[in-house]
């Protein structure tokens, strides 16, 4: 899942990348307000979610939400603002945000936060699985046959996005981006690093692998 931060404060936005990417999130930053609208709206079809200062140099988090809204109207916005009052926070809401957090707010709030609009937006469970293999995105476990494995932040990841896709073929490029934040025409050899750690962990040794490799293409779980 990929998230877009629009914040012009340099300790938090570091703090936000840092912490949203242990959680297994790729992430892009933007700390000037124009900067953040280019890239918002060049890339607007990659973001899960964004996040937005109400306050930035060069153009406000308001106008950035109601741009953004022009050109799309589902996209999960949160507000991330010192502005505390009650008219602020409707204000906030009624130019398209979906939700509004005062700073200074705590981060595991803000990571529910993220979770909910998420799940909101998909219209998913929280649970994906294939044979017997389970992966709880609340509760950040992975199971096989109902013994817990134990995964790395990326390899939660990669097998998240993977499950989320299903039966599609999750071609290499798209991996990159949405896990590793890389937007590559270069080697991307790392990916088959981590499909080999996650086959190493979660295959069956007498059957084939759940995760089949399309060749010069990417890769895909299939329905059974």
């Amino acid at each position: 899942m990929r998230i877009f931060i629009a914040e012009d404060e340099t300790a938090i936005a570091s703090f936000l990348k840092e912490g949203l990417e242990e959680e297994g999130f790729a992430v892009d930053v933007a700390m000037n307000g124009r900067e953040a609208l280019e890239l918002a709206m060049t890339n607007l079809n990659e973001y899960d979610i964004i996040l937005l200062d109400w306050m930035m140099p060069g153009m406000s988090g308001i106008e950035i939400c109601r741009a953004i809204r022009k050109e799309n109207k589902t996209i999960p916005i949160i507000f991330l603002t010192a502005k505390d009052s009650v008219d602020d926070t409707v204000f906030g809401l009624e130019v398209g945000a979906n939700d509004y957090l005062k700073k200074p707010f705590a981060f595991e709030e803000l990571v529910a936060r993220i979770r909910v609009l998420l799940r909101n937006k998909t219209g998913e469970l929280n649970i994906f699985e294939t044979e017997n293999i389970v992966l709880n995105t609340e509760a950040h476990l992975v199971t096989k046959n109902g013994q817990p494995i134990e995964l790395t932040q990326k390899e939660f990841a990669l097998l998240e996005y993977l499950l989320r896709n299903k039966g599609k073929v999750c071609r290499r490029s798209r991996i990159i981006e949405k896990i590793w934040d890389i937007h590559f025409d270069k080697d991307t050899s790392v990916i088959d690093v981590f499909i080999n750690a996650l086959r190493r962990k979660l295959d069956t040794k007498d059957n084939e692998s759940f995760i089949q490799t399309i060749r010069g293409v990417g890769y895909r779980v299939n329905d059974h």
